[in-house]
């Protein structure tokens, strides 16, 4: 297939990633918000983008069903992603992935049972730490794990903690800085390279541009 793909996720990543997408030329062709559509042209003759869950993106990259992708680090973290290069932080969707809790809760004695979507990240965390957890999947409204007597802590993704705050609970401890990644197939890149190339520096040039005007 001519061309390359570029994997997003509707939401804050894909909301913050096409204004620098702009500045590289791409843009949707038509409104992709009224769109059923999953994969849509753009303004640059080469480039599609294909609309995925944001779990997904490192699959559909690494597989090579796109090109270029872009996820948040948390997700990178969480999944092999020894498969795709990842050449630039666009520095969007900035967040911390971190354990929470209830407000002064009591030391736990025993084994801690913490609720989380990350549970390779959560599991390497606590194995440095050398703690043996509990650890228990869940796929959202992780601030219930606790309140429901499920979980003793959650590992999840905090930006304001607003909504932690308002469930009586309270980030305790930072596992990392989260921001969105370009990530890249490997075999695209050797294959494509004068497609994608060009790509990556405009892209790296709107990151340095926006970076500069922001301090």
């Amino acid at each position: 297939m001519s061309g390359i793909i570029i994997a997003l996720s509707k939401g804050r990543i894909l909301n913050d990633t096409l204004p620098l997408l702009r500045e590289a030329g791409i843009d949707f062709l038509e409104d992709h918000e009224k769109s059923r559509k999953l994969i849509f042209p753009t303004t640059h003759p080469d480039v599609r983008i294909v609309i995925v869950r944001a779990t997904d993106v490192p699959t559909y990259v690494e597989n090579g069903a796109a090109d270029i992708g872009v996820a948040g680090k948390d997700v990178l973290m969480e999944y092999d992603t020894s498969g795709v290069y990842e050449p630039l932080d666009l520095k969007i969707a900035r967040c911390r992935l971190m354990v929470a809790g209830p407000v002064n809760a009591p030391v736990v004695t025993g084994r801690l049972r913490v609720a989380t979507k990350f549970v390779n990240v959560t599991q390497r965390y606590y194995a440095e730490k050398g703690e043996q957890v509990e650890l228990i999947k869940l796929y959202g409204s992780m601030e219930l794990a606790p309140l429901m007597g499920l979980a003793d802590r959650i590992v999840d993704v905090v930006d304001t903690g607003k909504t932690l705050k308002e469930n009586g609970l309270e980030p305790t401890e930072l596992i990392a800085h989260i921001t969105s990644r370009l990530i890249v197939n490997k075999a695209a890149m050797k294959m494509k390279h004068g497609l994608i190339q060009p790509v990556l520096d405009q892209l790296a040039a709107a990151v340095a541009r926006r970076e500069k005007t922001s301090v």
